[in-house]
């Protein structure tokens, strides 16, 4: 039931990120590239921690897709403010 619902959120993720960049593509806006980024590693990183094998204690390392995907959405939106 969990890598079900998993590959649920995983394709969730992706759809997402692919919405984003349809936005892109037709306004150029970095933000929306930003967020179509962000979801696709947070896709990746939904995805991993599916199909890890790994103990609980040794997977914290895959996280940092998911702090690397917030990171560039606070980048993009603080950029996007400056302006």
């Amino acid at each position: 039931m969990f890598a079900f619902v998993s590959g649920l959120i995983t394709m969730g993720f992706l759809v997402s990120g692919l919405f984003f960049l349809r936005f892109f593509m037709r306004t150029r806006d970095i933000l929306f590239a930003a967020f179509a980024a962000a979801f696709w590693l947070l896709a990746a990183n939904q995805a991993l921690l599916a199909l890890s094998n790994l103990p609980v204690e040794e997977r914290s390392w895959m996280y940092l897709l998911r702090l690397a995907s917030f990171a560039i959405i606070i980048a993009a939106i603080a950029l996007k403010n400056r302006r």
